[in-house]
């Protein structure tokens, strides 16, 4: 299979790749044997890639980089403005606050934020730009998707970051997570859980 593979290979860099289907993984595969008869170095990976529901994926934990995300419905009360956890059905026009906090060990530069967007909900502010908040300097911008948060350098610590969404349907949609890399050492990476929501109309 492995030859089959490599009469195939990118020309010039000779890379191959091989994939197995769910059914054809067994035990077995867990032990890998790699054998180099060239006289020069190989490079080489093995990953195990799979789909699951948003909603399964858990917080990266004991990373360097780390983002927490939740997400806050904003409401008006006799004594001002109050933020409450979504805990249950938003209703069509809701405002929802999404409060993301980053936490770094160490300083880093060039690292992307990308806060998918709950399916149902649109940005308030759809306008790309510099901004700064939480004692942070950034470029923020919104695609179809996402949310985009680029950080030309991280000190070390922890931030908090916040903007505003608007529940425009009802139903039952996927929440999102977000995820943070820094770009020019993808090995630094973290993301938060995953979630759903539901949206019902407004009596």
């Amino acid at each position: 299979m492995a030859k089959a593979a490599q009469r195939s290979a990118e020309a010039g860099t000779g890379y191959f790749q091989l994939k197995w289907d769910a059914e054809a993984i067994s035990p077995s595969l867990a032990s890998v044997e790699v054998r180099n008869p060239n006289k020069v170095p190989a490079w080489g990976g093995f990953y195990w890639q799979y789909f699951s529901p948003i909603e399964d994926i858990d917080t990266a934990k004991d990373t360097p980089l780390q983002i927490e995300r939740k997400l806050y419905t904003r409401t008006h009360t006799p004594g001002g403005e109050e933020l409450q956890p979504v805990q249950g059905p938003l209703a069509v026009g809701d405002k929802v606050v999404v409060r993301l906090v980053v936490r770094t060990d160490r300083d880093m530069e060039f690292v992307h934020l990308k806060d998918l967007r709950p399916a149902g909900l649109e940005p308030t502010q759809v306008l790309s730009g510099y901004r700064y908040q939480g004692g942070l300097a950034y470029y923020q911008s919104t695609s179809d998707l996402a949310t985009h948060f680029f950080f030309d350098y991280l000190p070390r610590g922890r931030y908090v970051l916040e903007y505003d969404l608007r529940v425009f349907h009802a139903g039952d949609f996927s929440g999102g997570m977000a995820s943070l890399q820094c770009m020019y050492a993808p090995k630094f990476t973290g993301h938060s859980a995953g979630e759903r929501l539901q949206g019902v109309a407004r009596e």
